[in-house]
C-alpha cells in the first residue's frame, strides 16, 4: 500500500509537507500542494481512515458563501439551512467575499454550501481534491466531495414561457439576469428552446441585473418601444416588481397592455394588484436540503445530486393576448 512516504520521496519534500498538502493546510503553497495532490493521484494513494480520525479537527460550523445578501430569496434559503444544522448540533455562518473564501483551506469549517460566483470552479474542485465537504447550488461540478442541490430552472422558464405563448402572446420580452449568472443562464437554455417550437413569436432579450432596477431599467426600453400588447418574462421577481412599479406610473396597465411573469414568488408578489403570474418553489426546502446533504458527506454517508422543483403560479397580470 503506497504511503505518504512514497508520496514524500517521489516529490522530493518532507512528510510533514505531504500531510499537510493532503489535508489542504495554507502552511505549503498552492503550487507545491498541486503538485503533492497530483502525485498522490498517480500513486493512486488512499488514506487510512483510522489515522485520519484520530487527526481530524472538528469545528461543528457550517459555512453558506453567498454572492449577495439582498432580497427575500436568501432570508428563507438560509433559514432552511440554520434550522438543520441547529438541530443537528452545528452552527451556521454566512460568508461573501474572495477573503472568506480561506476559511476552508484553513479548515476554520467543516464544509462549505457555495451560492458565490466569487468562487471559480477549479478553486472549488481544488479544495474537493484536499477532502473538503462542499455543496454547490450554482453550478454543476463532477467530484466525489461535492453534491449538487440545484433549483430547476430549466423547468420553470419552460413553464413561465410556454404560459406565456399559450395565452397568444407574439410579442415577449426576455429579462435576464446578470452576467456570469447560473440560475439566468439556466433559464435561457430553456427559453431558447420554447422560442425555437414558437417561430410565430418575437422574442426581445434585455440584460439585466436581478435588481428592481434593472426591471426599472427594462421597463423604459418597453415604453420607448411600444406599439402594441406585449409580455415580459423578467427572470426573477424583483426585476418583474421594479417593472411593474415603473409601468404603474404610466397610462399601460399590467395584464392588459403589459403581461408580466417573474420567478421566484417572493411574499411581495401575493401583495401587488394585479398579483403578479410567478414560478414558486421553496426556498426553505432548497436550504434546508443543501444543509442536510452536506452534513451527511461529513459523516462519510452517500448522497445523490438533488434537484428543488418548481411550478408555476398563475396571476392576473398576464392575460389573452
Amino acid at each position: 500500500m503506497v504511503s505518504i512516504k512514497d508520496i514524500a520521496k517521489k516529490a522530493g519534500v518532507s512528510i510533514s509537507t505531504v500531510s499537510y498538502a493532503l489535508n489542504g493546510s495554507s502552511k505549503v503553497t498552492d503550487e507545491t500542494s498541486s503538485r503533492i495532490l497530483a502525485i498522490a493521484r498517480e500513486l493512486n494513494y488512499v488514506p487510512n481512515a483510522a489515522a485520519r480520525n484520530l487527526k481530524k479537527r472538528e469545528t461543528k460550523i457550517i459555512g453558506a458563501f453567498l454572492t449577495d445578501f439582498k432580497g427575500e430569496v436568501y432570508g428563507e434559503l438560509l433559514d432552511g439551512m440554520k434550522k438543520v444544522c441547529n438541530a443537528q448540533g452545528y452552527d451556521l455562518i454566512v460568508c461573501s467575499g474572495k477573503q472568506s473564501h480561506r476559511m476552508l483551506p484553513e479548515r476554520m469549517i467543516d464544509g462549505a454550501v457555495i451560492l458565490d460566483q466569487t468562487f471559480t470552479s477549479e478553486e472549488l474542485l481544488m479544495y474537493a481534491d484536499r477532502n473538503h465537504k462542499i455543496v454547490v447550488l450554482d453550478r454543476e461540478l463532477d467530484h466525489p466531495n461535492i453534491n449538487q442541490v440545484l433549483l430547476d430552472n430549466k423547468a420553470g422558464a419552460s413553464l413561465a414561457t410556454e404560459y406565456l405563448v399559450e395565452q397568444g402572446h407574439q410579442k415577449i420580452y426576455i429579462v435576464t439576469g446578470p452576467p456570469g449568472s447560473f440560475d439566468s443562464e439556466q433559464r435561457m437554455k430553456a427559453v431558447k428552446l420554447v422560442s425555437d417550437r414558437a417561430a410565430n413569436v418575437e422574442w426581445i432579450e434585455i440584460v439585466g441585473d436581478f435588481n428592481k432596477s434593472g426591471g426599472e431599467r427594462a421597463a423604459e426600453q418597453i415604453l420607448q418601444e411600444y406599439n402594441r400588447p406585449a409580455a415580459v418574462f423578467c427572470l426573477n421577481d424583483e426585476m418583474a416588481v421594479g417593472l411593474c412599479n415603473r409601468i404603474s406610473d404610466t397610462e399601460l396597465r399590467i395584464g392588459e397592455h403589459i403581461h408580466v411573469v417573474g420567478f421566484d414568488n417572493i411574499e411581495l408578489t401575493r401583495y401587488m394588484q394585479p398579483r403578479l403570474a410567478t414560478i414558486d418553489y421553496s426556498k426553505h426546502k432548497w436550504g434546508a436540503l443543501a444543509c442536510e446533504q452536506l452534513l451527511k458527506m461529513i459523516a462519510d454517508e452517500k448522497v445523490e445530486h438533488e434537484r428543488v422543483y418548481v411550478t408555476l403560479v398563475k396571476g392576473e397580470s398576464v392575460g389573452k393576448a
